[in-house]
């Protein structure tokens, strides 16, 4: 049990950091809608405390259980299972990372979500 604290804390919880990162950067592309700085600040202080809240209480605890999951199965058969998903979840964050900050935040958001495009 000792590894998968170690898988937990090294790995599993950086992951689901960085999950409430990209939902920041989100969030503050959906907020240059907001014209007004005060609802603006106000609008994204809620929206990252209520990301900051599914991330704590339902992603975290569902990437653990999953991570348990698989700990135990592959102890049968192997690691294969478990690194597989560990290998998988790393991939699947650098490839949304790479999405927002270099294709842009609109990349990973389905077309109705998208930002109108401002006149400025």
């Amino acid at each position: 049990m000792k590894k998968y604290h170690v898988v937990r804390a090294y790995y599993v919880l950086p992951c689901c950091l960085l999950l409430l990162n990209l939902c920041v950067e989100l969030v503050s592309y959906k907020t240059r809608m907001i014209d007004e700085p005060l609802l603006r600040t106000a609008t994204i202080i809620a929206m990252v405390l209520g990301g900051g809240s599914l991330v704590a209480f339902l992603v975290a605890p569902l990437l653990e259980k999953l991570v348990q999951f698989l700990h135990r199965e592959s102890q049968q058969a192997g690691q294969l299972g478990e690194i597989l998903f560990l290998l998988l979840l790393g991939v699947g964050i650098f490839w949304l990372y790479y999405q927002v900050y270099i294709v842009g935040p609109e990349s990973i958001l389905p077309a109705e979500w998208k930002n109108p495009a401002l006149p400025r």
